[in-house]
C-alpha cells in the first residue's frame, strides 16, 4: 500500500521516501523542541541571566585574544591527519595486482605536496616554539 501511495517503483519514488523520512525527522525534532518550550518553567532572575563561567563570577570583559600559532598548529594537525587517512588505504591497494607502480607514483606525489607544506611551515618558522 505504501509503495502505491508514494510510487516507490518509479524513478522519483526513492527520492519521495527520502523526503518523507526527512520530514518525519524534522517533525520529531521540532516537536521535541516545542514540547520543551511549553513544559519548562520560565522564571528569569538576574542571577540566572548572568554569564556562567565554570562556577566563577565573570570579571572583566568577555573578549580574550588568542595567539594565531594555535590555529596554525591545528591546521598542521589536520594536514597530518589527512595524510594518515590517505596512507592507510594506499597501503592496502598497493599490494593488489596491477596497482603497484601507479599507486606508488601517486603516493609519492601526494607525499611531495605534504613535504612542501611542512617545508613551507618550517621556513616561515611556524614549527618553532617561541
Amino acid at each position: 500500500m505504501w509503495e502505491e501511495m508514494v510510487g516507490v517503483d518509479g524513478y522519483f519514488g526513492s527520492y519521495a521516501v527520502v523526503v518523507v523520512l526527512l520530514l518525519v525527522g524534522v517533525g520529531i525534532f521540532a516537536g521535541g523542541l516545542f514540547a520543551n518550550r511549553m513544559l519548562r518553567p520560565d522564571r528569569p532572575t538576574p542571577a540566572k541571566l548572568t554569564t556562567y563561567e565554570c562556577g566563577v563570577d565573570p570579571v572583566g570583559e568577555g573578549w580574550a585574544q588568542s595567539q594565531i600559532r594555535y590555529y596554525v598548529y591545528t591546521y598542521l594537525y589536520v594536514v597530518f591527519a589527512v595524510d594518515a587517512v590517505f596512507l592507510f588505504p594506499w597501503a592496502t591497494v598497493f599490494a593488489a595486482p596491477g596497482y603497484g607502480m601507479t599507486t606508488l607514483v601517486e603516493m609519492f606525489v601526494f607525499l611531495a605536496f605534504i613535504a612542501l607544506g611542512i617545508l613551507y611551515a618550517w621556513r616561515k618558522r611556524v614549527l618553532a616554539w617561541t
